[in-house]
């Protein structure tokens, strides 16, 4: 028997590594003999790039490099095994969670340690980057990245504008003369799972600036900025960023990838996937298993676990999917690949009881046990 066990984070709760080995185990005590595959997932967003760099048995490269507000800090990105591809969370260097909550403003945060994340794996020999956007503190269009490339934005005196998307309102004119010779080797693909264009009413200062820390008059202002930036891009660049469905994510860094740096931007757990070989290891499963730590409607969204039980009922795989809890509205799923659905918790606890890390562990290895039992026991042909 080949079981593939390919589940997410239960975020707050257990790693996906940690996870899947507890769902081993569950399986070894019925079957001891089982041939298993543990590929730990992503879905582009918090804790991509570990859990690739442990997939794929790459390393984790810690740079100190320019926080949002401007301050000194450490961000982790990740090089694959092959040392040409390099995997950046955005979030690592312009994340919320670096702002404390009563500095949070994004007409003064910046981009600009993403991009010193790229020259480093640049100078370090990677070409090929992957990209997850999503939990950034900015608004700035990504032009804080696109400054530490060498791009330089100017303003109507012809002089180098600041940081932050308090200076967008002021470009008038793109020099590209200055920028590292090495981004014409690179290229990059982009974790995206949102469609807003850059500005306007579903744009990224409405949708998403007030959860930054923007007023209703930030709002305005950041949207009137990255209009600027799509005009000046447009004259300058001749590239239409508003009109490409994403350039809104993580404050405009979907535009300065797509529109600069000519990304690709795509859904982020088939990103993963494909990096993950998921198609090559999936061959002669018998059974998969898949999970997070909440399977609802939101699931078949874009989700890790939906993305695999979509491949895998390509193949006319049975997939297992575990949670620690389970909504009335997965029926849904049941139709997109998802055999059967189990909630781990045995019986009522606190929120902190069911979190907590061992808890879990155990949760996830009795009921993958209790499973394994009734396969066994009713004799279902997984061999």
């Amino acid at each position: 028997m080949k079981v593939l066990i390919a589940i997410d984070s239960f975020k707050g709760s257990i790693s996906s590594v940690e996870g899947s080995k507890a769902i081993e185990l569950g399986i070894k005590d019925v079957y001891p003999d089982a041939e298993i595959l543990k590929l730990p997932l992503a879905d582009g967003g918090e804790g991509t790039v570990k859990t690739v760099v442990q997939a794929t048995r790459g390393k984790l490269v810690n740079k100190e490099v320019t926080g949002p507000l401007g301050e000194k800090t450490i961000a982790a990105y990740g090089i694959l095994a092959d040392g040409n591809t390099a995997v950046i969370e955005v979030a690592e260097a312009c994340g919320l969670p670096l702002v404390p909550l009563e500095k949070r403003n994004p007409l003064c945060t910046t981009t600009f340690g993403v991009g010193e994340l790229i020259l480093d794996a640049a100078r370090q020999g990677c070409r090929n980057f992957v990209i997850g956007l999503g939990g950034s503190a900015t608004n700035d269009g990504g032009i804080g990245m696109l400054q530490a490339l060498g791009y330089r934005f100017l303003d109507s005196r012809g002089a180098s504008i600041g940081l932050g998307a308090k200076e967008l309102a002021h470009i008038v004119k793109i020099d590209s003369s200055q920028v590292n010779p090495l981004l014409q080797q690179c290229s990059f693909r982009v974790a995206c799972d949102v469609n807003n264009p850059l500005y306007g009413p579903d744009g990224a200062s409405h949708i998403f600036g007030p959860q930054k820390g923007a007023t209703p008059e930030m709002v305005e202002e950041l949207d009137r900025g990255l209009k600027q930036l799509a005009e000046v891009v447009s004259a300058e660049l001749g590239v239409d960023i508003q009109n490409i469905a994403g350039t809104g994510a993580a404050g405009g860094l979907g535009a300065a990838f797509s529109g600069f740096l000519k990304a690709k931007l795509e859904s982020g757990v088939d990103l993963v996937l494909d990096m993950l070989e998921m198609e090559k290891h999936i061959v002669g499963a018998n059974l998969v298993i898949t999970g997070e730590g909440r399977i609802d409607g939101q699931t078949s969204m874009g989700k890790a676990p939906m993305g695999v039980a979509r491949l895998a009922q390509s193949r006319h795989i049975p997939v297992i999917a575990l949670a620690g809890s389970v909504v009335e509205e997965t029926k849904a799923l049941h139709s997109l690949g998802m055999t059967s659905i189990f909630p781990i918790l045995s019986s009522p606890m606190t929120l902190e009881q069911a979190m907590d890390s061992i808890a879990t562990f155990e949760n996830l290895r009795r009921t993958t046990n209790q499973i394994f039992r009734l396969l066994h026991a009713v004799r279902f042909k997984v061999e």
